[in-house]
């Protein structure tokens, strides 16, 4: 009976957990709605508007980038959003959705993310991220998406890492895009949106500091994750990341031995893993190894406190 009662009720429990991700009403009187791809973009949002805005977010907590569809409600609820923040990298979601969601609200800004962000490579098994890529750089010549149209802009990130946010330094530029995109969309409040990206800012250098110097230890060497998430992450911190999948395909058989072998040169501790993705591969390695599968987020809400733990745990299992 409890399973039947289960099974009638969880749809609309499912349904409750995504209303706070959908705008269902308005926003109050005075807020700016702003709609965001992605939960660290929301936090950053938040962050730069303060009281000022309202914002809701497409992808809920475990919903995947790569496959997630936004639901009628989302899709409604964008015609009262004044601002749409994208990563604006090459996040999947984007590149399939993002011109149909600007299509639903013509008069609603968007933000590149992006903006001012030197994209690397996504990488693949076994590859290595270094300084070379310069995360966190701004482009030479100022060049960038005010230069072309979005639609081509986005067709051209396919095969860069999208995940942008994972460096403080790529952060502290997203910061000031949205800062900026704020500023255009209500330019009365333009003086605060510039003070709190400044606060922001400055606490995000403050966390910068704190990863130099949680994974000084562990500089140069190798950790190993399923998906190729961290590029950014390690590039900033002088490690190498050491993907299981590429390209979105599980791996097979031949490349799970290689990763393995990889592994055991570089006497990795642990195999991190993302809680939207299968953790079978990631479980077989550990075995492998004598290691253990430890889940990491790319995707929380809280930013610093997500990269703190995640350089405590890169720094224990890349030992």
């Amino acid at each position: 009976m409890r399973r039947i009662l289960f099974a009638a009720w969880a749809p609309a429990l499912g349904l409750c957990a995504l209303a706070s991700f959908a705008p269902a009403a308005p926003p109050a009187p005075g807020k700016i709605g702003v709609a965001v791809s992605i939960l660290p973009l929301a936090y950053f949002a938040e962050r730069v508007g303060g009281g000022a805005v309202e914002v809701s977010v497409m992808i809920p907590p475990g919903g995947n980038p790569h496959t997630y569809e936004p639901t009628p409600r989302q899709l409604a609820g964008l015609s009262r959003a004044k601002l749409y923040v994208e990563a604006g990298s090459g996040l999947e979601f984007e590149l399939a959705w993002m011109e149909k969601l600007a299509a639903l609200n013509p008069g609603m800004r968007i933000c590149d993310a992006s903006r001012g962000i030197a994209l690397a490579e996504l990488g693949g098994p076994g590859s290595r991220c270094d300084e070379g890529n310069a995360p966190g750089a701004r482009r030479a010549g100022g060049a960038g998406p005010e230069d072309e149209s979005a639609g081509g802009a986005r067709i051209r990130r396919r095969g860069k890492d999208p995940h942008i946010w994972l460096s403080p330094a790529n952060a502290a530029v997203i910061a000031d895009n949205i800062r900026d995109a704020l500023a255009a969309a209500d330019p009365g409040r333009a003086e605060a949106y510039a003070a709190n990206a400044r606060a922001l800012k400055a606490e995000l250098d403050t966390l910068d500091g704190e990863l130099r110097e949680a994974l000084a230890p562990v500089r140069g060497r190798g950790f190993i994750v399923f998906h190729p998430a961290w590029g950014y992450f390690a590039a900033r911190y002088g490690l190498a990341q050491v993907a299981i999948e590429a390209g979105g395909k599980e791996p097979t058989g031949r490349e799970l031995a290689a990763v393995v072998s990889g592994a055991r040169r570089l006497g990795a501790k642990a195999v991190f893993a993302s809680p939207e993705f299968s953790r079978k591969a990631a479980e077989t390695i550990a075995a492998e190894i004598g290691g253990r599968v430890v889940l990491i987020d790319a995707l929380a809400r809280d930013y610093p406190d997500n990269l703190r733990r995640v350089a405590r745990a890169v720094a224990e299992g890349a030992r």
